[in-house]
């Protein structure tokens, strides 16, 4: 497939789209550079317990403290503060997030989980939306052939299949009834976008 597109003229470049100029309803070209993103660390534990949780499903705590079975334990993950949630490129973990934040409120939420103990864990970034942290998915209001699907914050490979499915049917069929596309671009602070005339 690229080595067909590339035949046709097709240019593959890595780089952020800072710009997208439009002529009239429709995207002629893109603005690039290799910019920043909006990077936020994420530290997962994986820990094991005494305590017997038997087909315990994933468990997410009202602060956002989340965890779930893993073979024979558990991972498990908060995400800090927003003051304490700087753009940040390091994979340093997280320990004191984890001992003063996560590891009491899953104690409190389970309480066999006071006794967990941390077998690993690892630390990575994911791509936040900073405009209210949800993915933005579905055809821009004014320009016809500008569809957005970003923002998934390290979920798009779970949620791929029905995107991509809701995508290609709205361009396909313009079917655009579908729960997914369910917040409409039109709600966006569409002025944060940079589309040039």
């Amino acid at each position: 497939m690229f080595s067909k597109a590339i035949a046709l003229g097709v240019e593959y470049r890595q780089a952020r789209a800072m710009a997208l100029n439009r002529h009239g309803g429709r995207i002629v070209d893109a603005t690039l550079s290799d910019g920043s993103r909006a990077a936020r660390k994420r530290s997962i534990f994986y820990f094991t317990t005494p305590a017997t949780l038997p087909a315990c499903p994933m468990v997410i705590d009202l602060t956002g403290a989340y965890f779930r079975s893993d073979g024979a334990g558990f991972i498990c993950g908060i995400a800090p503060t927003p003051e304490d949630d700087p753009e940040c490129f390091d994979f340093e973990l997280q320990h004191g997030l984890f001992d003063e934040v996560l590891w009491p409120t899953l104690a409190a939420r389970v309480p066999g989980l006071a006794a967990l103990r941390v077998q690993r864990s690892w630390a990575g970034h994911c791509d936040l939306p900073t405009l209210d942290h949800n993915l933005i998915l579905g055809a821009h209001p004014d320009v016809h052939n500008l569809l957005f699907a970003n923002g998934f914050s390290g979920h798009g490979l779970q949620q791929s299949p029905a995107v991509g499915r809701a995508l290609w049917e709205l361009v396909a069929f313009q079917i655009a009834d579908r729960p997914v596309l369910a917040k409409p671009v039109a709600s966006l602070a569409m002025n944060s976008l940079h589309l040039k005339p």
